[in-house]
């Protein structure tokens, strides 16, 4: 009984140590270790994100060979609208040189190989008649040839909206650091590395105005070139507001509490917006579903009534 017992134990604390060990060893990577001590003492160094530069990379990747092959054999991929579609790509988040030229062969790729493999599969698989083979075409064409603009005004959309959202609580530590004493030059640097984890895109954005205004670039060129990167009209009145401020030599706290005041009421009203608009949201599948069942439940038992009781008779009075 008491070896038993002894067993019992040795087990169970086998299996807490082996418990432990393995939580101990991936900690670090379900965590972010912060040295709480030397922050507040302010002897950690800050610095912006590693993966933030202006310089472009030497090594070209390998989409870029890709590109550069193509080019090379003599086809074209530079839009005609080369200054807008370069924008929007940027806007989406890809920000590489050949980001527009790829988007172009990406275009050409999915508008000629979808309705190639489709119309090998139908005349392989049977005999399909011309007009289906011209409908498969057709329209296999054309979604080769509008999917990549649906994909990037998805994605141009998604990070303006994460963006948005995440502004107010920048601004906010944007007004703190001001407060504090900091410039306004140094506020981006100090407010992207905090921001590095609950607001990551923003992160990226505020580090590279940091970047250019390091290496000799003006404030204002800096700060327009945020606006052109972003499209959030949000962050655009927020720079119009740094540089009027910086023009006029008024106090940018006050510009940035008032403007944080702002934007904080704006996502509450956004966020009552979308309350509001749940119930008609909710009205369409009630409607869609729920309503004829209710209705066939209601007049069901009327109808097997009808059929069983009053028809016989109307039929035997006949």
């Amino acid at each position: 009984m008491i070896r038993s017992l002894l067993v019992d134990i040795a087990l169970i604390g086998l299996v807490f140590g082996a418990g432990c060990l393995g939580f101990l060893a991936f900690a670090p990577l379900l965590g972010h270790h912060v040295d709480l001590r030397h922050r507040l003492a302010g002897t950690r160094p800050v610095s912006i994100t590693r993966q933030a530069s202006l310089r472009a990379d030497t090594a070209l990747s390998f989409w870029a060979r890709v590109v550069k092959i193509i080019e090379a054999g003599g086809l074209s991929l530079a839009d005609a609208k080369v200054g807008s579609l370069s924008a929007r790509m940027v806007q989406a988040g890809f920000a590489q040189a050949h980001a527009s030229r790829l988007f172009m062969l990406a275009r050409v790729v999915l508008t000629l190989t979808l309705p190639l493999v489709v119309a090998v599969q139908m005349l392989v698989s049977g005999d399909p008649t011309p007009g289906q083979l011209y409908l498969y075409i057709t329209g296999l064409a054309l979604v080769g040839l509008y999917a990549p603009n649906v994909y990037i005004s998805r994605r141009i959309r998604s990070r303006a909206r994460e963006m948005l959202n995440g502004f107010p609580d920048t601004l906010d530590l944007m007004l703190i650091c001001v407060e504090a004493g900091l410039s306004i030059d140094a506020c981006f640097n100090r407010v992207g590395v905090e921001i590095r984890r609950s607001h990551p895109l923003l992160n990226e954005q505020f580090a590279l105005v940091a970047l250019e205004l390091r290496a000799g670039r003006s404030r204002e060129d800096a700060l327009r070139g945020l606006v052109r990167r972003t499209a959030v009209p949000e962050i655009g009145s927020f720079v119009t507001l740094i540089i009027q401020s910086d023009r006029l030599g008024s106090s940018i706290a006050q510009a940035l509490k008032g403007y944080a005041i702002e934007m904080r009421e704006g996502r509450k009203m956004r966020a009552e917006e979308k309350a509001h608009r749940l119930p008609v949201l909710i009205s369409i599948p009630l409607v869609a579903f729920m309503l004829p069942t209710m209705i066939a439940v209601l007049i069901l038992p009327g109808a097997i009534l009808i059929k069983r009781d009053l028809l016989p008779s109307l039929s035997a009075a006949k």
